[in-house]
């Protein structure tokens, strides 16, 4: 296991969406959206510069901590509720613990992995945090979390998949620490994407039938013409609104965005290893947190997952676990293989 914890804070909000409503959007809109990009800049992790509380030594038990901003931009902010306590009724804070149990319930209940680093780590979230900020980020440390800028964007706790993404960025930093750029970086966002929905998935009892599979369901308006951030089962379809434009997700290697934007296109390419997932996932039925999700966990914690890696490299590594899981010639080996072809990589 690696501990890059001084790696760059990852946010959840596209870089383009921002800067689209910094040029194209209301007065209001352009001041939050340009005020978000500023502070986004701004993030690097903050390794080392407090101490982190003690975390869980007892495996299968979390510890978390939610603290309020109290739209200040200061980390970690005031304490308002900490493990055990009941609800503060205040929806961000509530939403956030909740999150992090979600998130700590399906690593440990179904992988057997104690918090995010495997070794209890405690599960910090600060909410509230600035004036309008419309972005949720995983600073190497903690969760961190906008209120939205109540016109187009709601709060960033509001989505369950959202607070699973962002830690599952945790999850990578402690593991294969996946470069966060170009193919890599897309892996890196579509892990995150694959483990919050399964969280969400998992948390309703959905089988793969029942999933929406959408990403962000809940953080637009209703003034956005969109259901989600991200359709894992449609990329390229979550949204198309005049303001915001339209998702640009890709859902096939045929239609691969070259880009030196948004690290080389991690937020866009993702659409098409989350398209390959949910193929498998669908292949296989049932719930996707068992085999198809198992078989993406395992790849995330094999040691021959480079921070380099590529789609094919992933795709040989998920196919090849299928087989050692569960034999070369079984179900889950074949629909492995058939999903990642589906998206024009051959594994």
């Amino acid at each position: 296991m690696t501990d890059h914890s001084a790696s760059e804070a990852r946010s959840f909000l596209p870089p383009y969406l921002l800067e689209r409503l910094a040029s194209s959007g209301s007065a209001h809109q352009r001041e939050c959206a340009r005020q978000t990009l500023l502070a986004d800049g701004r993030f690097r992790a903050r390794a080392g510069s407090t101490a982190l509380p003690q975390g869980s030594a007892r495996r299968g038990e979390p510890v978390r901590f939610v603290h309020s901003a109290e739209q200040r931009q200061v980390l970690p902010g005031r304490l308002v509720r900490r493990e055990g306590q009941g609800e503060s009724g205040d929806p961000a804070v509530d939403e956030a613990y909740q999150g992090l149990g979600a998130t700590y319930r399906l690593f440990w209940e179904v992988y057997e992995r104690h918090s995010i680093d495997d070794d209890g780590m405690a599960l910090l979230a600060t909410v509230h945090y600035g004036r309008d900020y419309e972005n949720a980020f995983w600073d190497g440390r903690q969760m961190v979390f906008g209120d939205g800028d109540g016109e187009l964007f709601n709060r960033f706790t509001i989505a369950p998949d959202i607070i699973a993404h962002e830690l599952t960025h945790g999850v990578i930093q402690h593991e294969a620490a996946l470069a966060y750029a170009g193919q890599s970086g897309a892996l890196n966002e579509s892990l995150c994407d694959v483990f919050g929905s399964l969280v969400r998935q998992r948390e309703l009892g959905q089988s793969v039938d029942q999933a929406d599979w959408l990403i962000g369901k809940g953080l637009f308006t209703e003034r956005v013409a969109g259901r989600a951030l991200r359709s894992m089962a449609r990329p390229g379809t979550a949204y198309d609104d005049p303001l915001l434009g339209r998702d640009p997700q890709p859902d096939h290697m045929e239609a691969f965005v070259v880009t030196e934007a948004d690290h080389g296109g991690v937020h866009i390419n993702s659409g098409i290893p989350n398209h390959a997932f949910h193929l498998v996932a669908m292949a296989l039925g049932g719930h996707a947190w068992e085999r198809a999700g198992r078989i993406w966990y395992d790849t995330l914690v094999d040691r021959r997952l480079n921070q380099d890696s590529d789609f094919v490299t992933f795709a040989a590594l998920t196919h090849d676990n299928a087989e050692r899981r569960y034999g070369a010639a079984s179900r889950e080996a074949t629909a492995v293989r058939e999903g990642w072809r589906r998206v024009g990589v051959s594994p």
